[in-house]
């Protein structure tokens, strides 16, 4: 039986065990607004072109 050694660890791997260090201040813009939400009618509009779109077949 062949097994793998605990010192052989994919450091890939290992990385994703640990959390995302937060996004530096800088990216983001202070002072610009925020978007606002979606109307009714827009959100209806976006699922009609959606469901347009799931129904199409894709171009080639």
């Amino acid at each position: 039986m062949s097994r793998t050694p605990h010192t052989d660890v994919d450091h890939a791997l290992a990385a994703l065990a640990y959390p995302e260090p937060p996004a530096h201040p800088n990216w983001r813009r202070p002072g610009t607004a925020k978007p606002r939400p979606l109307t009714t009618a827009q959100q209806q509009h976006n699922r009609e072109v959606l469901a347009l779109a799931l129904r199409k077949p894709r171009a080639a």
